[in-house]
């Protein structure tokens, strides 16, 4: 065979190997901090859109589709993006890769507040590939320098802190709107706070981050023939599209139901908490315990099951909304960690999360589209609520494949 072939295998997962992802020192105060800067600014610069989105629409004098495309065009980023990120890193080195997009998500967050739309969206896409970077290699990153077994209670943290500066960013930028001078342009800045702080914590941290390739390391390839990569990257896919539909949609669901702006704006809120909650607490529910088979297709089907609660009994929202918040917290959790447990090295974790995040924020980018198509064309969330419970069991077989016990292997180039 070829050596310079991909040479794709799968291998039992062992705690012995690699010794650089489960010998590494240990996790320190500081190291815990910088990854947590990180994912603080991996969702706060877009979840705050949507609350301003109106302002933006009245203010610009932008259609609906526009404000439409406006939202969905980080997730095209994301999947446009995420391949680069792992040859990328291999040339330049992975904490100066990383500083790097810190700094460009900073321009691209003050470009996106200038008075002018082409700014507005020409700002969008390069702080959304800015985060696309981040997303993919704050695993490699927790990879290199976390023991094997903190992996997944690492990875639950920074899903927690993500996701409380995400409800945190969703909450304030309206009302900084009306408070602050210069109105939704500044609110949609205010992130920048996160991004500053990240990059002067991460700017020291580049002194011995040596290029792979000027050590002699080797590059991995893409495992587009694996079938575990895939696995992984359509449970990633399959779980986003049901947090980023759920955003998009549950409001306008529980509305037709006969709920208030305000009630289903809270039962949204209940959402997320319940999201956190569930993410917080799987690595103590979990210690231990290598194989996540039974645990990604069970948190899948109480996904599935919120769906269906919405769909035959919408009365009980409440029920709808945890079961929607306690299994979209574990997938979330899951889907991220098995982007560092499912690869042998930091460069195999980076050329999987580039896969799984490319064509997991692909897959997520046409949820709430064909919802709201499926909606628009039958006038009845029924067909749309339906779907998503068969998308729900789909992800669950998903779950069930990438939680297994292995690891994608390559041969290195």
């Amino acid at each position: 065979m070829n050596p310079r072939s991909p040479a794709i295998s799968l291998r039992p997962a062992t705690p012995e190997s690699p010794a650089e992802d489960n010998t590494g020192p240990a996790v320190t105060i500081g190291l815990v901090f910088a990854i947590c800067l990180v994912a603080a600014n991996l969702r706060t610069g877009l979840t705050g859109v949507g609350t301003l989105l109106p302002a933006i629409e009245h203010s610009t004098g932008l259609a609906s589709s526009w404000g439409g495309l406006l939202s969905t065009l980080p997730l095209l980023t994301f999947a446009a993006t995420s391949p680069l990120v792992a040859r990328t890193s291999h040339r330049f080195g992975t904490a100066r890769l990383l500083v790097a997009a810190l700094g460009a998500l900073a321009v691209g967050t003050v470009i996106r507040s200038l008075p002018s739309v082409i700014c507005l969206f020409a700002g969008t896409v390069i702080l959304s590939a800015a985060i696309a970077f981040g997303n993919v290699l704050l695993p490699a990153l927790i990879r290199r320098s976390v023991p094997a077994h903190r992996i997944r209670g690492i990875s639950a943290l920074y899903v927690t802190v993500m996701g409380v500066t995400a409800a945190v960013s969703s909450g304030i930028s309206a009302p900084l709107s009306h408070t602050l001078p210069g109105s939704w342009h500044t609110a949609l800045a205010w992130g920048i706070a996160f991004t500053i702080a990240a990059f002067l914590f991460w700017l020291p941290r580049m002194r011995g981050d040596r290029p792979h390739a000027a050590g002699g390391a080797t590059r991995s390839p893409v495992p587009w023939r694996s079938r575990l990569a895939w696995q992984v990257s359509m449970f990633m896919g399959l779980q986003s599209l049901a947090f980023y539909t759920a955003v998009a949609w549950l409001p306008s669901i529980l509305i037709h139901h006969g709920a208030t702006s305000t009630t289903a704006g809270w039962m949204l809120f209940y959402y997320q908490l319940m999201s956190l909650a569930a993410g917080s607490l799987l690595p103590l529910l979990t210690r231990g315990r290598h194989d996540q088979r039974w645990t990604a297709a069970g948190a899948s089907v109480v996904v599935a099951g919120g769906f269906a609660v919405l769909l035959f009994a919408p009365a009980l929202s409440v029920l709808a909304c945890t079961l929607l918040g306690l299994g979209g917290g574990v997938c979330l959790v899951l889907a991220l960690s098995f982007q560092s447990e499912r690869a042998g090295s930091a460069a195999e974790v980076a050329a999987l999360a580039g896969m799984a995040q490319s064509i997991g924020y692909l897959v997520a980018a046409a949820g709430p589209l064909l919802l709201g198509i499926l909606h628009d064309t039958t006038d009845s969330w029924t067909l749309p609520l339906t779907v998503l419970v068969v998308l729900g069991l789909a992800m669950a077989g998903a779950g069930y494949g990438a939680g297994q016990d292995r690891q994608v292997r390559h041969r290195a180039r």
